[in-house]
């Protein structure tokens, strides 16, 4: 990414720094204690998992946050406006039109 970082990037970077740290630490930790080394290992691989999920869904929010900006800004960009996104009255809006105003039944 290029540019000037906003404090929600920067925060989400430091998580993840953060988050990489542990998965090296407490597997050492875990060592020193006693846990086997298997053990260990699969705490180290279960915390790198959630590590890259968490990252993937921070980047994801990050984007999603970004692009809410920009259309917040300068308004929705034309390729985002599909069937739900028309401008004017919406004749056909609303529920069923059985044609009249009278009572059934």
């Amino acid at each position: 990414m290029s540019g000037p970082h906003t404090p929600a990037e920067d925060s989400a970077t430091d998580v993840v720094r953060w988050a990489a740290f542990s998965c090296v630490l407490v597997p050492v930790v875990l060592l020193v204690y006693g846990t086997s080394l298997a053990g260990a290992t699969g705490t180290a691989l279960g915390l790198a998992a959630v590590t890259a999920v968490c990252r993937v869904l921070l980047r994801q929010s990050e984007r999603g946050a970004t692009r809410l900006r920009q259309e917040e800004r300068h308004g929705p960009s034309p390729r985002r406006r599909g069937r739900h996104h028309r401008t004017g009255t919406g004749a056909h809006r609303g529920g069923r039109h059985t044609g009249g105003n009278t009572p059934v039944g």
